[in-house]
């Protein structure tokens, strides 16, 4: 009996270690956590519908507007030849304009050396009525000649080969011949030399005049020179020039003819000087008028009986032109850099 007691007990703790053992081996492990991959799919998802909503604002905006595919802008005046104030401050207010705007040239109307012209191309002139007044311009100059460019009689021929001569000794200075023309962009720009048209010597220059505009594909075609065809200046209309008719010489009688013959309907604009002042004549013969002599000095307005859109003898300035393809807009500026009147055409 004492024996069997003892093995009893050695059964029973051996089937306690072995139900413990069990219970250990056979315990849950930790699992991986699957919502941890559910996120980040999520998350994948809004970044995309962010970038759809980016490219489809870009899809429903307009074009930007290219903006004309041909413009020319440039200045046109006549008369400064004083090498005075009036002719340094309307350089400054070029200055200021073309800044602000934008300018590739200047046209320069004759008498660029008051009162009688020059004697060569080392005439101090040059310097102290062109070069110095307007030496803050980086702009070309294409320069005609006017009456008092031809000697106080307007008739000393001589004297204007120096300036044509001048173009080789100036970075700025054009006059290729005593009447020339050139081209840029979409406009064809024709020089004249109005003072040889007033003696009647016509003949070469209409035949170029006419041969020029007839072989010109360009939109815009522009004459200009020193005489005006219309004006209520002083001077007056060409073939009753200081009121006085049947006197070729005094009278433009030549200038005249010339005017309705070869430049009347067949060019867009003619710009000249010869009166002080500035003018934006109506047009009489499918051609625009524009005086612009008041680069340096004034005259009054007297009244000739043309009808005029703007005119001005108050202040010294200049008009501003811009070619932007079949569209032509016109701005006079005075000596300050004021605007004073606007006038826009389309062909």
């Amino acid at each position: 009996m004492k024996l069997i007691l003892p093995a009893i007990c050695l059964l029973v703790l051996a089937s306690c270690k072995s139900n413990n053992q069990q219970d250990t081996d056979t315990a849950p492990q930790p699992q991986p956590d699957v919502d941890t991959d559910t996120d980040t799919d999520t998350d994948t998802d809004t970044d995309t519908d962010t970038d759809t909503d980016t490219d489809t604002d870009t899809d429903s905006g307009d074009p930007p507007d290219p903006g004309p595919n041909q413009v020319v802008r440039f200045i046109a005046m006549g008369d400064g030849g004083e090498g005075n104030d009036d002719q340094y401050q309307v350089s400054v207010a070029i200055e200021q304009v073309c800044a602000q705007i934008g300018c590739d040239f200047v046209l320069y109307m004759g008498d660029n050396f008051y009162n009688g012209g020059v004697d060569g191309v080392d005439d101090d002139q040059f310097q102290t009525k062109f070069e110095m007044p307007y030496q803050n311009l980086s702009l070309p100059f294409y320069v005609v000649l006017g009456n008092h460019d031809y000697g106080e009689t307007s008739a000393e021929f001589w004297k204007t080969d120096a300036q044509v001569e001048y173009t080789q000794h100036s970075t700025k200075w054009n006059m290729p011949d005593k009447y020339y023309d050139f081209a840029k962009e979409h406009a064809h720009f024709y020089g004249l030399d109005t003072n040889a048209l007033m003696w009647g010597i016509t003949g070469e220059q209409e035949s170029w005049l006419n041969s020029g505009i007839s072989n010109s594909s360009a939109t815009w075609k522009i004459a200009y020179g020193h005489h005006p065809f219309i004006s209520n200046g002083r001077h007056g209309n060409a073939g009753e020039y200081e009121g006085i008719s049947y006197i070729p010489v005094v009278s433009g009688e030549d200038v005249r003819d010339f005017m309705e013959d070869h430049v009347c309907g067949k060019v867009d604009l003619y710009l000249s000087g010869h009166d002080h002042n500035r003018q934006w004549l109506e047009p009489t013969c499918g051609t625009e008028f524009i005086v612009s002599g008041a680069a340096a000095k004034l005259t009054d307005l007297e009244g000739r009986g043309t009808a005029t859109f703007w005119e001005d003898d108050k202040e010294e300035g200049f008009i501003w032109i811009e070619l932007a393809d079949n569209q032509l807009t016109g701005v006079f500026y005075d000596k300050n850099g004021t605007e004073n009147f606007r006038k826009v055409l389309t062909k």
